[in-house]
């Protein structure tokens, strides 16, 4: 019998800290986000250094309610996945900052994911069946593709918002 991976992604390209706990790729054994809409609410927007320092308050209490909600121990995790762009620069560099010393302390992999590739990923979990080629609409933020999913890990872009 194969021995089970688990993988701790972290997402922190906008005003949103997540962490989620995934088993063998396709299985969510927990998603925990904080949302700082009620913070950004009052300036009409997002605004990036209120974001960066809000995810520095969030990220190591969301990592750890992930981690209880899957009942997994930071020990069993396998690699570590943040987000590495695109996003805002700041938000991004807490989430990836933070993976890199779980890593380095825990001795395991660190794998970034393109946060737009991350998206497409998404479906694998919603339609486990789900294999490439496929063609897939990508709307995140400011951004909207159309995407030739050619392989897990080759795409063309095929049409996008300009």
């Amino acid at each position: 019998m194969e021995k089970d991976i688990y993988t701790l992604g972290i997402e922190s390209s906008c005003d949103e800290t997540s962490v989620a706990i995934v088993k063998n790729g396709r299985e969510v054994l927990s998603n925990v986000i904080d949302t700082q809409i009620p913070i950004h609410e009052k300036y009409g927007g997002v605004v990036p250094e209120i974001a960066s320092r809000n995810h520095i308050e969030a990220i190591s209490r969301v990592m750890k309610k992930a981690l209880k909600d899957a009942d997994i121990k930071l020990e069993q995790i396998d690699a570590i996945t943040p987000t590495y762009g695109p996003g805002l620069v700041g938000a991004l560099l807490v989430g990836v900052s933070y993976a890199k010393a779980l890593a380095f302390v825990q001795n395991i992999p660190l794998v970034g994911v393109n946060h737009i590739q991350g998206h497409i990923a998404a479906n694998y979990i919603t339609y486990p069946e789900l294999k490439p080629p496929f063609l897939c609409v990508m709307m995140s933020g400011g951004n909207t593709q159309i995407i030739h999913v050619k392989d897990y890990t080759k795409f063309e872009v095929l049409r996008k918002n300009s």
